[in-house]
């Protein structure tokens, strides 16, 4: 029997459908799940001679040509641990384990220099575009070494998503936990842009009253404006769908407003944080969710605080287009800071990151991908910048100049209505404290000094000073 090209380990939907995106493509691969059950009904609803079902971790293994490519598919921590150390005693020198989940990176790290004494290569890969993406062609982020790369990159590079110049979605980010940081970070930009998008639709629904399928026709004419994007475009049935369970209203205003998150969020907002690095728009997403978490708490307190807030809010059809041009602006900061995030952290871990390959192999499949990747796109390549920070680049210099002064003119507008607009303040402020030469931190280092004696530097002289401030 003809051995497999790849293997792949869990059989839940999204690493289904990456079997089967495989298979579709020409490659064969064989299939392993811990539950059996599992693997008897995707043989059953998946038959094909290019997915092999097996259902012992010997056969599995026999049935891979070598070097082995084994695609771990299972929750990410403790399960991918598991899964190694099952697979450990069935594999030779040169093996490959890749690990296609949503793992935090430190964990990735850790596994790859444990596999590497054991003469195992380990690849932290991310994987963008949910269950659609994962069958028809995701976004792919590989970490690991780049001589292992060169293995998968035949096989990854026919199963990605393709960008707006029709090259594959996929490209080899860095060593050890690069590939998995980075999709941490798309992760995390992700947060900010949902969360920009859900003060829009809460500033039109609460401020100037629209129905939901007004929203949608709102959200459309921005969709195909300059914020296209996959994003944008599941907005528009999200709002327009009826409810199936009342013929009256709609869906969208029946769903309970509590949002979920696993954890990607909060990581990024953790990992900046002990980096000492903002990204405040990412960290107020990751808040704001946990905010909706807190329903019967927020329940309760609204019977406290009655609002009656009342302002001069602009006609609709002079917000609609200052509210498209704050929605771009705050998304250039929100991926401005995410940007941030993987340059300090790549010069911090010794990661060789290439940001204009990144804006590029986000522009298809992943779930942030949008027009205005190819605007950044094009600006790190105009610029030949591949590792500067964004906000550095000359095109996106020339945009910011040209619409942040319509983000503060909408925050000014709308601040005061009661709506919160969280992420679009914290896009604001972030990108007016980052390109500030001077800010209040002398008044800080002031207080700091009096309270602790923890000194001071000063503008005119070298050094650390300390003053004895009642003289």
């Amino acid at each position: 029997m003809p051995q497999s090209n790849l293997g792949l380990i869990g059989l839940a939907v999204m690493g289904s459908n990456l079997a089967r995106n495989f298979a579709s493509r020409g490659f064969t691969i064989s299939v392993y799940n811990r539950t059996a059950e599992h693997t008897k009904d995707f043989e059953k609803d998946f038959s094909s001679d290019k997915l092999i079902a097996t259902y012992d971790y010997k056969i599995f293994i026999k049935s891979l040509e070598r070097p082995r490519k084994i695609i771990v598919m299972v929750k990410a921590g403790a399960p991918v641990d598991a899964v190694i150390n099952d697979l450990l005693p069935h594999l030779e020198a040169g093996d490959i384990i890749i690990d296609a989940g949503n793992s935090f990176y430190r964990d990735t790290q850790r596994r790859f220099t444990a596999l590497k004494e054991k003469n195992i290569q380990f690849v932290g890969m991310g994987v963008s575009g949910g269950e659609e993406g994962a069958l028809k062609g995701p976004s792919i982020m590989p970490g690991g070494d780049p001589a292992t790369w060169s293995i998968l990159k035949p096989f990854l590079q026919k199963i990605a998503a393709k960008d707006f110049s029709g090259e594959p979605c996929v490209a080899y980010i860095g060593a050890n936990g690069a590939g998995h940081y980075v999709k941490m970070v798309h992760n995390g930009i992700e947060y900010a842009v949902m969360q920009l998008m859900a003060e829009s639709y809460s500033l039109l629904k609460n401020l100037y009253g629209l129905k939901a399928p007004a929203i949608a026709d709102i959200f459309e004419k921005l969709y195909k404006g300059k914020l296209n994007s996959f994003l944008f475009e599941i907005a528009i049935p999200i709002l327009r769908r009826k409810d199936d369970l009342n013929d009256k209203g709609f869906l969208i205003d029946k769903i309970l407003d509590r949002a979920g998150s696993k954890g990607t969020g909060q990581w990024a907002s953790v990992d900046a944080l002990e980096r000492g690095i903002s990204i405040t728009s990412i960290t107020e997403a990751v808040f704001a969710r946990y905010e909706s978490a807190a329903k019967d708490e927020r329940v309760e307190l609204s019977k406290l605080y009655r609002e009656n807030t009342k302002i001069k809010k602009p006609a609709l059809k002079k917000f609609v287009p200052m509210l498209e041009n704050a929605l771009y602006t705050a998304m250039i900061s929100c991926y401005a800071q995410g940007y941030d995030l993987v340059q300090k952290t790549a010069a911090s871990e010794k990661w060789d990151i290439n940001l204009a390959e990144i804006t590029r192999i986000w522009e298809g499949g992943c779930i942030i991908r949008a027009k205005l990747l190819s605007v950044l796109h094009e600006a790190y390549q105009q610029s030949n910048m591949k590792n500067t920070a964004l906000l550095a680049v000359p095109g996106i210099v020339k945009l910011m100049k040209k619409y942040a002064p319509d983000l503060r003119l909408f925050v000014s507008a709308v601040g005061g209505s009661g709506v919160s607009i969280t992420a679009f303040t914290s896009s604001l402020f972030y990108f007016q404290n980052i390109t500030k030469s001077e800010l209040p931190a002398n008044f800080i280092q002031g207080l700091r000094d009096y309270f602790g004696a923890h000194t001071y530097e000063r503008t005119d002289k070298t050094g650390s000073f300390h003053t004895e401030w009642l003289g």
